[in-house]
């Protein structure tokens, strides 16, 4: 089976009241436990690329590993770049083999954002390739994206028909309380869930997207601080927001900092447990497990996806 793109992904999804993750990957053992989770329970995936990830792991590189885990699951799975940054890096990834980019425009005024996603659109549907727009901005920070609570602004439900109609997006990633991030609330956790219901009435039948999703999962992060870390005060969106905005209209969850907190969590344990060991492959390979742990945990609890492959 071939790399896919999510069009038939989000369809299902939609009907079914459930979402598919998209999980950030950044090396193979992060790819590893996540297909290990997904193919134990059958779950379509969206293995997605950040900037930071390009940077660090180069697109051909990633690429290659995803068509590993292709070949070794038979899972369905799509190649997706996340927060695309302009026209130029979209292309670049449609043209190295990538089946779905998301192009981040929320930075620019509206007609501006319409401009550079239909331009993205019509490179990419004509490759048959998928298109994930934004409205609104998430605040927090993670990799190229740096955006505060002064500058973050939820989704203007008026302006969503507009946009999707004259962009010809695929999906549409939209803010209604969610950040980026390990310290993604300051209080108590709120989603406006009255956006994501008015967006759903005004575009029925399409695939939304949630950003800045993590839970930022508490086990992880004391056992990050017992072995020497400093994340006091890291909070994420409740696992029980996740899966009702699953029910609803979001197709695709995005999770990143989860991932990373696991693997962190692992080594810092794993290095304090067993100072006498320097073979990466002893404290890689509990972290792979414990990504795998946490993925499964996602498919089966949060997002609903499991047997849906």
């Amino acid at each position: 089976m071939p790399l896919v793109n999510t069009r038939d992904m989000f369809a299902g999804a939609y009907k079914g009241g459930y979402a598919i993750g998209a999980f950030n990957v950044n090396n193979m053992e992060i790819v590893q436990g996540i297909v290990q989770a997904a193919t134990k329970e059958r779950a379509p995936l969206i293995l997605q690329v950040s900037a930071g990830a390009r940077k660090y792991a180069k697109p051909i590189y990633l690429r290659k590993l995803v068509e590993a885990a292709v070949e070794d699951s038979g899972l369905p799975i799509a190649l997706h770049l996340d927060h695309g940054a302009d026209f130029e890096i979209c292309k670049s990834c449609i043209d190295g083999g990538f089946t779905s980019v998301m192009i981040d425009g929320s930075h620019h005024s509206f007609e501006d954002n319409i401009a550079v996603t239909r331009q993205v659109v019509e490179y990419a549907h004509d490759r048959g390739i998928t298109v994930e727009g934004e409205l609104g901005r998430l605040a927090g920070v993670e990799d190229d994206v740096n955006v505060s609570d002064d500058n973050a602004m939820y989704t203007d439900p008026d302006q969503v028909e507009e946009f999707v109609n004259r962009t010809g997006v695929d999906s549409l990633a939209i803010a209604i309380g969610t950040s980026h991030g390990a310290f993604k609330f300051k209080g108590e956790p709120r989603l406006r869930f009255d956006i994501l219901e008015e967006v759903s009435r005004r575009l029925p039948g399409f695939p939304i997207v949630l950003h800045g999703a993590s839970s930022v999962v508490p086990e992880y992060v004391d056992i990050i601080n017992r072995y020497g870390g400093k994340m006091d005060g890291a909070q994420g969106v409740p696992e029980d927001m996740l899966r009702k905005a699953a029910s609803m209209a979001v197709c695709k969850i995005n999770i990143d900092s989860d991932l990373r907190l696991a693997v962190t969590a692992a080594l810092r344990r794993h290095l304090a447990e067993h100072p006498d060991q320097f073979d990466p492959r002893s404290y890689l390979a509990p972290a792979r497990d414990l990504v795998a742990e946490l993925v499964e945990h996602k498919i089966t609890k949060v997002l609903g996806c499991n047997g849906k492959a």
